[in-house]
């Protein structure tokens, strides 16, 4: 299966056809040219294969608004560093815990960084592997819920067999089938 492009990209589907695949702006365009009376139209972000509304009037991409509204004055200083992206947060841990954390090179925060971080590298093709599979999941719910062989594929999605997967959703529409084989990309590795 091939890899997902980068970027927000966004499909969009009538019925079992992919009517354009592209950034935002890009599949605006495509869709105001659409017959409003036509089936609806299914739009996914590819990243996440989450289903969303696009707005059809929107012909620039989104500014911030700057009205005397969005000019508050600043929020009083709290924990953390703010300029570094660092919020402070509650973490409740054992006594122990406490304990072992302080006598940590660097302190507690130091310490609970560097194991999150060590955490993240350690579980990351993990991490991947089920987001693609949440990706496809949602994919394969609102374009072939009601397909045969779906319940089938889903089950082989989660349990990693990607042959029988693929033999499930063999004979479904070519557009809604190669989609969906490109959003399960990652999902059985």
């Amino acid at each position: 299966m091939s890899e997902l492009p980068a970027g927000g990209r966004l499909s969009a589907f009538v019925g079992h056809q992919l009517l354009g695949s592209g950034l935002q702006l890009d599949l605006i365009e495509l869709l105001r040219t659409q017959d409003p009376k036509q089936t609806p139209v299914l739009v996914f972000e590819d990243a996440t294969g989450r289903q969303i509304d696009l707005d059809l009037r929107q012909t620039s991409s989104p500014v911030e608004d700057l009205s005397i509204n969005n000019m508050e004055a600043p929020a009083t200083r709290g924990r953390g560093r703010p300029k570094l992206g660092v919020k402070g947060r509650e973490v409740t841990l054992l006594p122990r815990h406490w304990q072992w954390l302080e006598q940590q090179r660097g302190g507690a925060s130091a310490t609970l960084r560097r194991l999150v971080e060590q955490a993240r590298k350690d579980s990351a093709v993990e991490d991947g592997r089920r987001a693609a599979q949440s990706r496809c999941n949602r994919v394969l719910t609102a374009l072939a819920g009601d397909f045969k062989n779906y319940e089938e594929a889903t089950r082989h999605l989660f349990a990693g067999d990607e042959q029988r997967f693929l033999a499930c959703i063999k004979a479904w529409p070519l557009d809604i089938r190669v989609y969906i084989e490109r959003m399960a990309a990652g999902a059985f590795e």
